[in-house]
């Protein structure tokens, strides 16, 4: 194993001691969920546990009212556990966040109670608005991980996966500006905004069929004109792009702006092309710590496999994190592969039995993971110099 067994004799000891209250936590997150930048109520719950165990807390991290901080010990080298807790509208946990936030939770208490070096930290870090908001993003442009050397969180899902195919992703308003006219009255002065708009997705749709494995544009018309009897003199739509490297997704908005100025030329409009809310990086694994953290959990009896080629599971801000900082986010199933997060089932799962057996094998799993972060400095330059190569990029 990786470790000595000594440490992980009292890990052991230490999670089963604080079960109960890990997975009362969860089921409380659960049974009150909280949607994006609004989860006050599970800041309060998780900073007032990390509060009572003597981390020094801090509020309203990035300028933002639900993210928070919690440090326990001094300088480096620094470990951050990771808590998700945002939950997703009209479905509640869907995707399970609420064991995310107890297993983080878990890990940082479980961490401080057995980490006695005069040197080291674990940094509990409270990340809102993962659906969609980028929390982790805005912290990491923030500074949050500046000082930290490995960052650690796991994901339930419905596979064993010991990575996270996490995509790149990014969103654009795209606006044409035309000239109204009357469509019999004078049809001949009028430049309609909304053709231009839909000559666009005719041209993305063209593209798509060049674009490499993992790239795609799904675009929606947001505003298309105010009458029928009006040749629309503005149309605006919102186009969703996706790729499997953040550098891929550059050129890939490159191509929407190009194809979006080409159109205008041709229709005599004028176009803008802005980029909307927070783009997520594509994730970065950290080989050296997540098959760290597989070895870890096989002693649970769950055993991580690599993803299966060519599926990809969407996109996160911890991959923002992952390209300041060696990061893991595992997949780890609370229900099986024939079902899907964001869905009624995946929300009863979040609090299900099985849940409950991972939420504790994950707890102990991060746990001797964090502290083989601080106590091996052979492993945190390992994890480094893969990270500076670019492994798992």
């Amino acid at each position: 194993m990786s470790s000595p067994e000594p440490r992980h004799s009292r890990v052991r000891a230490e999670v089963a001691r604080r079960a109960e209250d890990l997975w009362a936590v969860a089921c409380t997150l659960h049974a009150d969920p909280e949607t994006a930048f609004a989860e006050h109520r599970a800041v309060a719950l998780l900073t007032g546990e990390l509060e009572r165990a003597g981390f020094e807390v801090r509020r309203n991290v990035a300028d933002l009212p639900t993210a928070f901080t919690a440090l326990s010990g001094q300088g480096r080298p620094t470990v951050a556990l990771l808590l998700e807790y945002d939950a997703l509208p009209g479905l509640g946990h869907a995707c399970g966040h609420n064991l995310i936030a107890a297993a983080g939770l878990g890990a940082a208490l479980v961490v401080d109670a057995l980490w006695h070096s005069a040197e080291g930290s674990v940094l509990a870090v409270g990340t809102p608005a993962e659906e969609g908001g980028g929390g982790k993003a805005l912290e990491v442009r923030a500074g949050v991980f500046d000082d930290v050397d490995a960052a650690l969180m796991f994901h339930p899902g419905v596979y064993d996966w010991v990575r996270a195919p996490l995509t790149a992703q990014e969103q654009y308003r795209v606006g044409f500006r035309g000239r109204a006219a009357h469509p019999t009255g004078n049809p001949t002065e009028g430049i309609d905004a909304l053709a231009a708009l839909i000559e666009l997705f005719n041209v993305l749709s063209a593209l798509h069929r060049r674009l490499p494995e993992g790239s795609h544009v799904q675009g929606i018309v947001t505003q298309g004109g105010t009458a029928t009897n009006i040749v629309p003199d503005y149309a605006e739509g919102r186009f969703g792009l996706r790729a499997l490297t953040t550098a891929a997704l550059d050129d890939l908005a490159a191509r929407l702006r190009t194809a979006a100025e080409g159109v205008a030329r041709a229709t005599g409009t004028s176009v803008e092309v802005e980029r909307v809310g927070v783009r997520y990086e594509h994730f970065r694994d950290s080989q050296v710590l997540s098959e760290r953290f597989a070895d870890h959990l096989a002693r649970a009896g769950i055993a991580l496999t690599p993803p299966e080629p060519g599926v990809y599971l969407g996109s996160s801000d911890i991959g923002n994190v992952s390209g300041r900082v060696p990061a893991i986010h595992p997949f780890v199933a609370i229900m099986d592969s024939g079902g899907s997060d964001h869905t009624p089932e995946f929300a009863a799962a979040a609090a299900s039995e099985r849940g409950r057996h991972v939420l504790t094998a994950v707890v102990e799993a991060l746990a001797c993971t964090a502290l083989d972060v601080l106590g091996d400095a052979d492993l945190r330059a390992r994890a480094w110099d893969a990270h500076a190569a670019g492994d798992g990029s």
